[in-house]
């Protein structure tokens, strides 16, 4: 057994044998951290090798999806739980990670299936409490406290379970490692031996990991780049509304949502996005634009609201909430030169209604008709939606899944639509479709 030490980048995972203060990889300073590296001689032990197969002798497997109980959490994973996935939650302390995986536990083992949680943070005692609490089936599912890997892989393989969840990767270390639980070498490698458990013998793992201050994972980002799926859990803890997010999956698509609601018990799902985000809305104000945005696969109706109002400063303010400021700068400036609509002397505030964030070039021109009406004071009728992307020379583009928008926009009772110039698959007499070819005639046809 031969001991080496290095110094371990946290930001990036880059190694170096001696300390730099800044990390040649990542270029980031004072992450560099102490790691101690321990290798086995393997001696002339004979290694287990895998043996290659041809493609078409594998027969998949029918079961290879395990519904978790939650709609909304089947969509975000793809259709369910991948048998042998390794997946990483992550979210604010006190935002409902363990609430939801226990609720996805105790449903599995109400079916039959055998699930191991293994409690790092907290005791089997408040687990239970917890369990009761909230009405969980309780037969087949197994706690372990227990921080040593070691013991954890033991029993995993004693047991056998369908799921292992692993509560919070941080506070497990394998004995082998002499830094401290929570580094970057223990993350790393306890998050590979999970990797190896996961895929050896087909159990679907759920590890819970710890936020930064920044709002993203602590640890290394090697981390996210091992597992299969990456899910946050957004929203505000003292709220009852929660927002899932996946931002890698490698069984599905990416950047779905899910909505839940915090209950006394647990988190039940909300299976209309759309209604969620436009609950509230009062009479028509000006500044207020509802925006048919694509969350993954699934088009969620958000309502925009902008603020403006004459600057008293030198340097106008751009404030923005849920939205991309330097885009916000560039729409700005295609309203004054293209529009026709003076924002220079204007201090313009803009908030994505509902904490979601908006990151599709499809908005666009509600932001830039939301601005506008502000500007204007003049408000956008209650019943219209609007998409569309924005050019530099004032043109309206064209957008995807426009057909599933327009459905969307005529499910919730909205009955006209602001939209590109652009072929649309079928007829609807449900909702009357505008279309534009630029800022201006979009601005004709409602405040302008």
């Amino acid at each position: 057994m031969k001991k080496t030490t290095v110094f371990v980048c946290q930001n990036c995972g880059f190694q170096t044998p001696r300390w730099l203060g800044q990390c040649p990889s990542c270029r980031s300073w004072g992450t560099l951290v102490e790691e101690v590296m321990v290798s086995k001689k393997l001696g002339k032990e004979k290694q287990r090798t895998a043996t290659p197969f041809r493609l078409s002798e594998l027969k998949p497997d029918v079961k290879i999806r395990t519904k978790t109980g939650f709609d909304e959490l089947n969509r975000v994973l793809g259709g369910g739980i991948v048998k042998g996935s390794l997946i990483l939650i992550g979210g604010d302390p006190g935002i409902g990670k363990s609430t939801m995986i226990m609720q996805v536990g105790s449903y599995l083992a109400s079916k039959g299936e055998t699930v191991l949680y293994v409690s790092a943070e907290e005791s089997a005692e408040q687990l239970k409490l917890r369990a009761e609490r909230l009405g969980f089936a309780t037969d087949n599912f197994f706690v372990l406290p227990e921080t040593e890997l070691e013991s954890i892989l033991e029993s995993t393989e004693k047991l056998n379970p369908s799921l292992l969840v692993i509560d919070s990767i941080q506070t497990i270390y394998k004995s082998i490692l002499s830094s401290a639980p929570g580094s970057v070498g223990q993350v790393r490698e306890c998050a590979a031996d999970l990797l190896r458990l996961a895929k050896e013998k087909g159990v679907a793992t759920f590890v819970i990991g710890h936020v930064t201050k920044f709002g993203a994972i602590a640890g290394p980002k090697t981390l996210e780049h091992m597992v299969d799926t990456v899910l946050y859990f957004e929203g505000e803890r003292f709220q009852q509304y929660r927002i899932l997010r996946t931002t890698k999956n490698r069984f599905g698509s990416t950047n779905e949502i899910g909505i839940f609601e915090m209950t006394e018990h647990g988190l039940v799902e909300v299976a209309n996005p759309s209604q969620f985000f436009l609950a509230g809305r009062g009479e028509a104000i000006s500044g207020s634009v509802v925006v048919s945005t694509l969350q993954g696969s699934r088009p969620v109706l958000v309502e925009v609201q902008a603020l403006a109002t004459p600057t008293f400063y030198s340097i106008p303010q751009r404030v923005c909430t849920g939205f991309d400021f330097r885009r916000l700068s560039m729409l700005l400036c295609i309203i004054e030169r293209r529009g026709g609509i003076q924002t220079g002397n204007q201090d313009v505030f803009l908030n994505v209604v509902g904490g979601l964030r908006i990151e599709e070039p499809a908005a666009d021109l509600a932001i830039v008709m939301a601005i506008a009406s502000s500007i204007r004071n003049k408000p956008i009728a209650q019943d219209t939606v609007v998409v569309g992307e924005v050019g530099l020379g004032g043109e309206v583009r064209s957008v995807g899944q426009i057909t599933n928008r327009i459905k969307e926009a005529a499910r919730i009772g909205f009955r006209r639509l602001v939209m590109p110039n652009q072929k649309v698959d079928g007829k609807t007499k449900v909702i009357e479709l505008l279309s534009c070819r630029s800022v201006k005639e979009a601005l004709e046809f409602t405040i302008v």
